[in-house]
């Protein structure tokens, strides 16, 4: 069975373009705009002092989308809902806001908020489309200015995204399609030092770097390249298909991407940092899905 024909409506529902973002802007109400942040690509300019879009707001990727993990929780828990829900007031989300979030690494961070919101119950959330650089491109402005939004009043839930236990994945990569995001040489793995956890792949899973969803300009492919991409690996209708990654960010992209073809996919979000963390659990290694 193919997918089916792939609808604009699907796209427009999680992505969001500079141009389309400027526009809203311009004309009001302007969403609330998340610059999503991590230690993982800080640079030697404190945070405070980076340019971002007009009245965006910094969020960091470990402590706002996340909770303190290790061992088989993996290492980027989902985090406590309402320690999220007292942040997300602080940001000004208010229960009707629109909100778009961006990164400056092709939407590999923000896609773990967009992601993370829609699991806590917000509805409206898109990923800014090619992030900071595409913004740039089109010569809309930035500034350094912090932004302090009102407090908003939004009511959060969890469970608003499927997911999937270490079972269910291992289920997925049997009876269905289990797509690792990570880099091929993490997913082919290799040889470790005593103490260290296992590399390599859930066994029958198949690679799909996150990378390969974008264009150069770190935009996401168009749908038609992209349903091409997805339907090589075996992604059908009436097939399911699920997601993982090393801890839960790069996975949250490729969901993104397929919800760009209509497709609700579950993540694995404790992935392989939970996978490996249990001895009890097979590796599989080389670039063949085992």
């Amino acid at each position: 069975m193919t997918l089916p024909a792939l609808s604009p409506a699907w796209r427009n529902a999680v992505l969001i373009s500079p141009r389309q973002l400027a526009r809203q802007i311009a004309s009001g109400p302007a969403p609330v705009i998340l610059a999503v942040r991590s230690a993982d690509t800080d640079g030697p300019i404190p945070r405070a002092q980076l340019p971002r879009l007009p009245r965006a707001i910094d969020t960091d990727l470990a402590l706002d989308f996340a909770s303190p993990g290790g061992g088989r929780a993996g290492s980027r828990p989902l985090p406590d809902i309402d320690a999220l829900q007292d942040k997300a007031r602080d940001w000004g989300i208010f229960q009707d806001s629109e909100v778009v979030v961006y990164d400056h690494d092709g939407g590999l961070q923000a896609a773990r908020a967009w992601w993370v919101l829609r699991w806590a119950g917000i509805g409206r959330v898109r990923l800014l489309d090619g992030g900071y650089a595409a913004w740039q491109a089109i010569g809309q402005p930035d500034t350094s200015a912090v932004y302090t939004p009102r407090r908003g009043n939004v009511k959060l839930s969890s469970g608003h995204m499927p997911q999937m236990t270490e079972d269910q994945a291992a289920d997925m990569a049997r009876d269905g399609v289990l797509l690792d995001t990570r880099i091929r040489p993490n997913y082919e793995g290799g040889p470790t030092t005593a103490g260290e956890a296992p590399r390599g792949h859930i066994p029958g899973a198949r690679s799909l770097p996150a990378m390969d969803n974008l264009n150069t300009d770190m935009s996401f492919l168009e749908s038609p390249a992209l349903q091409r991409q997805f339907t090589e690996l075996g992604v059908q209708a009436g097939h399911p298909v699920g997601v993982y990654c090393g801890a839960g960010v790069s996975a949250a992209h490729a969901i993104l991407a397929l919800a760009c073809l209509g497709i609700e996919a579950p993540m694995y979000v404790g992935s392989w940092s939970a996978w490996s963390a249990d001895p009890e659990r097979p590796v599989a290694q080389g670039s063949a899905p085992g």
